[in-house]
């Protein structure tokens, strides 16, 4: 594909001039030069067709590198046959040669006037350079123009002087050619393609590089119409081929040591040298040196230096050459200042044809060149992702340190490619081992899923400590049953636990994991709880302090324990000496126990410490339950706000199955009145093709909560019960869990079914005072006092009250309040009644919980309240609390200071912002100066 040539006015009004002069009796040099690629030889071949038109007689060369051993081989092109020199060699007298063709060339002046374009002068044989040189000094009383094009370019080589170099500046006039800018490119593309997108046409610009030969090259490989998608990355993609093969006829025009040094900065830029988590995206900025920032000049210093070394090329050459290519338009500076190719299909191109072996090779020298110089581990790292196997300790520390680094910065993705390449190397079976743990704990966590398994399985089979062999066992069961596997996961535990006969004590942290991973399958749970209590009652010393927490557990939901007896227990266990591997366990069964006992502040600090133990690049089962009840915490504080932003930013399941999330946000968006996005996700999930778990009856619970606030109480009785079966299937009885109980009671009232309703309370409320914290018998009361009514029922109902006043779960007490201001409407103490409503309305409005407050609402309307509705919006929204934090928050008051001064807790004044921040409608503290004063 050719197109019109674009930003040549100035060199086609020169060449012009120069022409009228010629055919007026005075001739001169002009000297067209420019880079590779950047039309020299369309405006010299304009110029010919142009002077012909006028009446000069046009003779033309282009000189080739084959020809510089014949003597005069480009001035004998250019003039055509010359007898005399029918068997030119290289002995020829070089000043009788020069004078005949000098007369021959007089001869054809003297006919008229003359242009001689003479292409690639810089290829031509000494003989005729020098011929050159002689007759620009002569042609000034000639009517003869002597237009020549000569290659201009920074190269890693030195290039000889130009054909100008010998002659005064008056005798020849000299024009550079200039890349086009990416104004001139687009209009080609436009021109070529008219419908092409803003998208489609930059990308063209980048690709094309300033070049016109590259541009046209590329647009005449796209044809046709530009395709939806953005211009192709890789050569692969391109057909038939113009562009990729105008990049090597560009690279073999520069030489050998350039080609080199293009290539290998096209390989490292691939590996990327910049930062952690940069993108590499180009900037829009020109050359490098436009910006005079200090750190562009540092990154270029960097690039060159790192490119010098892999390429062993001079490094000051090679910083020259970058720039030289930025203002060419080849290379675009980044965010960073680092020069990088204009776009990914150009570094492609450059790479294409370069061997394999080549690459790594340079990705090597590249990587020892930064580490000697102190480079930061990752970026040293990225090159070993390019090279091959080291066999050196130096590049496997700085491949698991980079590793290690990306964990810890949230980049897992990183983590699992530098260690995929640390495996390459040569490895000791031990250090193997240890390796594939992490990289398969990785994989399954965040990256591919059904890779992780395999090299977990391939771990525990390698020689090692035990206690590696208990972190691998531990991570490949975890893996195992979060696929539904618990059978196969228990297995896996049991067999090494079998190996582990002269290690007691990682024994016992064998069996706790098997016990804690069975809670996912009813059979295997019963099995390994059976195994456990009997081995408990026989030998405790055998069980181990996170296996007797594991009982504790067992007993709070089998409603065999009370609150304070297992806290008082576990108290006691966290107060002994434990070992790294179990203490995981302990702090995690503590923390959830915990949670259920109405110790908020306590579980949320045992849920800190456990998730600051885990080793984040190792699968364990603890880190899943200390986030389901860090969940568990903010749902029994009436946090929907987190919760459904712990939602909105989980990562994608690895299953099918619900998540203890997902039962969360299921209750969340029920209790704020998001009825149809709770209904979406409930319909996301098939619960027949769920595993057993307690997550699913948690699922279930949480359904029939969506279910009844729908209007559908009987098909919410169905799950509640279904979700009591199941539970009572696995020995959980209490209502720690999930009060299926009190939930199935509410239904069955409003499908009138008294009795069975006060026989579900009754039962609750007897389980709740075994564990008798507040959370569980305020429910129960409440509960019951619906189910009873009258006097007996008013009295449970201020019962439920005074109860739940004392504990951190305000839903509960705000549903309390609701009930007992029902009944007190009912029983005609109608004054006391709206109080109650009132006070229920405004705890549902500070926590968001919508569906109660449209309950309360209602109640009070029903009783003949009038008053007006609760603002729910905007500083008027805002309670006497609230707003006074608020304020002290807008005038720069940490949470800490605004706890101090109010004489609350730090919990208090984070809950009355966040209720603040939901109805002002902001997101961050910054806003609520403006807010406030709307």
């Amino acid at each position: 594909m050719t197109g019109p040539l674009r930003e040549r006015d100035d060199a086609h009004a020169l060449l012009a001039a120069e022409a009228e002069r010629a055919r007026a009796g005075s001739g001169r040099l002009v000297l067209l030069r420019g880079a590779t690629g950047t039309g020299r030889s369309a405006v010299l071949e304009a110029a010919a067709d142009r002077a012909a038109t006028l009446g000069l007689r046009v003779l033309r060369a282009r000189c080739s590198p084959e020809d510089t051993t014949v003597p005069f081989s480009a001035i004998l092109h250019l003039l055509g046959p010359v007898p005399e020199f029918a068997d030119v060699s290289p002995g020829l007298d070089d000043r009788g040669s020069a004078a005949r063709l000098w007369r021959l060339l007089r001869s054809y002046a003297a006919e008229g006037p003359v242009l001689l374009a003479v292409d690639d002068v810089d290829l031509a044989d000494d003989a005729s350079r020098r011929w050159f040189v002689e007759a620009a000094r002569r042609v000034d009383r000639l009517p003869v123009l002597l237009v020549a094009t000569e290659r201009s370019q920074y190269d890693i080589d030195p290039q000889p002087p130009g054909l100008s170099h010998a002659l005064s500046p008056s005798l020849v006039r000299t024009h550079t050619l200039s890349p086009l800018t990416d104004q001139a490119a687009a209009d080609l593309v436009r021109a070529a393609f008219p419908t092409a997108s803003d998208r489609w046409t930059a990308d063209c610009v980048h690709a094309g590089a300033g070049s016109p030969l590259l541009l046209h090259a590329l647009l005449d490989d796209l044809g046709g119409a530009p395709p939806q998608t953005a211009v192709p990355q890789t050569c692969a993609a391109l057909y038939p081929g113009s562009y990729p093969a105008a990049v090597a006829w560009w690279l073999d025009n520069a030489g050998p040591a350039t080609a080199e040094v293009a290539r290998t900065l096209a390989a490292l830029e691939g590996a990327g040298t910049g930062a952690p988590g940069e993108s590499g995206a180009l900037g829009e900025s020109g050359a490098l040196g436009e910006s005079g920032a200090p750190e562009a000049l540092a990154a270029l210093v960097a690039d060159a230096s790192a490119t010098a070394d892999a390429s062993g090329a001079d490094p000051a050459r090679v910083s020259g050459w970058l720039t030289a290519m930025t203002r060419l338009g080849l290379l675009r500076p980044d965010s960073a200042g680092r020069p990088r190719y204009a776009h990914p299909l150009l570094r492609d191109a450059v790479l294409t044809g370069w061997p394999g072996a080549r690459r790594q090779d340079a990705h090597r020298a590249a990587a020892e060149a930064m580490l000697r110089r102190g480079d930061g581990v990752e970026a040293v790292a990225r090159q070993l992702l390019g090279s091959g196997p080291v066999g050196l300790p130096w590049a496997l520390r700085v491949l698991r340190d980079a590793a290690t680094l990306a964990v810890r910065t949230g980049r897992p993705d990183d983590a699992v490619r530098h260690l995929r390449r640390a495996l390459r190397e040569p490895l000791p079976d031990d250090l193997r081992q240890r390796l594939l743990t992490e990289l398969g704990s990785l994989e399954y966590a965040f990256a591919d899923a059904p890779a992780g398994i395999p090299r977990l399985a391939e771990a525990l089979d390698l020689p090692a400590e035990p206690r590696d062999q208990v972190r691998t066992a531990i991570a490949l069961s975890t893996a195992l049953a979060g696929r539904g596997e618990v059978r196969a996961a228990v297995e896996v535990l049991r067999r090494l636990e079998g190996r582990l006969a002269d290690h007691p004590e990682l024994a016992r942290t064998v069996q706790t994991a098997c016990a804690l991973l069975s809670d996912q399958d009813q059979t295997v749970r019963q099995e390994a709880y059976r195994w456990l209590t009997d081995t408990a009652d026989r030998s405790p010393e055998l069980v181990g302090a996170s296996g007797q927490a594991l009982l504790v557990r067992y007993a709070a939901t089998a409603g065999a324990s009370s609150a304070e007896a297992a806290m008082r227990r576990l108290r006691a266990l966290l107060s002994e000496p434990a070992d790294p591997l179990a203490e995981p366990f302990l702090l995690g069964t503590a923390a959830v126990v915990a949670q259920w006992a109405d110790e908020l502040d306590e579980a949320q600090r045992l849920v800190e410490r456990g998730l600051a133990s885990q080793r984040s690049a190792l699968l364990h089962p603890m880190e899943q339950a200390l986030l389901d009840t860090s969940f568990d915490i903010a749902a029994a504080r009436g946090a929907y706000g987190r919760i459904l932003a712990a939602h909105a930013d989980r990562p994608p399941a690895q299953h099918s199955g619900p998540t203890n999330l997902d039962a969360h946000a299921l209750l969340a968006l029920v209790e704020t009145g998001r009825t149809q996005e709770a209904r979406r996700l409930a319909d996301a999930f098939d619960l027949g093709a769920s595993g057993d778990s307690w997550v699913l009856n948690r699922f279930l619970y949480a359904r029939g909560c969506l279910r009844r606030a729908e209007g559908d109480p009987a098909g919410a009785l169905h799950d509640f019960l279904e979700c009591g079966r199941r539970q009572s299937a696995r020995d959980v009885l209490s209502p720690v869990v999930t009060p299926w109980r009190t939930a199935a009671a509410e239904c069955s009232l409003e499908l009138g079914g008294a009795r069975e309703a006060l026989t579900l309370a009754e039962d609750e409320l007897r389980l709740a005072r075994v564990w008798n914290t507040p959370r569980t018998v305020g429910r129960a009361l409440r509960v019951l006092a619906r189910a009873t009514g009258g006097r007996r029922g008013l009295t449970l109902a201020e019962e439920a009250v005074t109860v739940l006043r004392t504990s951190p779960a305000a839903t509960e007490l705000t549903a309390a309040l609701l009930t007992r201001g029902r009944l007190l409407t009912t029983a005609g103490d109608r004054s006391r009644g709206r109080d109650s409503l009132r006070e229920s309305a405004e705890h549902a409005e500070r926590l968001g919980a919508v569906r109660l407050r449209s309950r309360a609402e209602e109640a009070l309307r029903a009783g003949g309240a009038r008053r007006p509705a609760l603002a729910l919006t905007g500083s008027a929204a805002l309670t006497d609390s609230e707003r006074r934090i608020a304020e002290l928050a807008a005038d720069g008051r940490t949470n800490t200071e605004i706890a101090d001064l109010l004489h609350v807790a730090r919990r208090t004044v984070e809950t009355h912002l966040t209720s603040t921040y939901r109805k002002l409608g902001i997101r961050r503290r910054g806003e609520l100066p403006g807010a406030l004063g709307e």
